[in-house]
């Protein structure tokens, strides 16, 4: 996270995403339904790829954070790597 490849909760994410910074957007799988919806539509305007998966307390637990329910990946190589890691395969682009 210290390098900028991470940005976490909404507003960040939200922010990198209309800047075309995110290159994978990670949505947990019991966030609201209201949040998968809005970064849903926001991702494919912004043709972002965007997974749902794990949970809100895996993915605080993977960055060190509490309660975040969606981050996005904004380093290139490190986005594709996550990607093929959870759709168990092919890499984006």
């Amino acid at each position: 996270m210290k390098a900028g490849k991470i940005s976490f909760g909404t507003e960040s994410v939200k922010e990198a995403t209309l800047k075309k910074k995110a290159k994978l957007v990670i949505i947990a799988e019991n966030g609201s339904d209201r949040l998968k919806k809005e970064f849903i539509q926001l991702c494919e305007k912004c043709k972002i790829p965007i997974a749902i998966f794990c949970t809100i307390e895996q993915i605080s637990q993977a960055i060190g954070k509490q309660n975040k329910a969606v981050i996005c990946i904004k380093d290139k190589n490190l986005s594709e790597e996550i990607y093929k890691i959870i759709c168990g395969g092919e890499a984006i682009g």
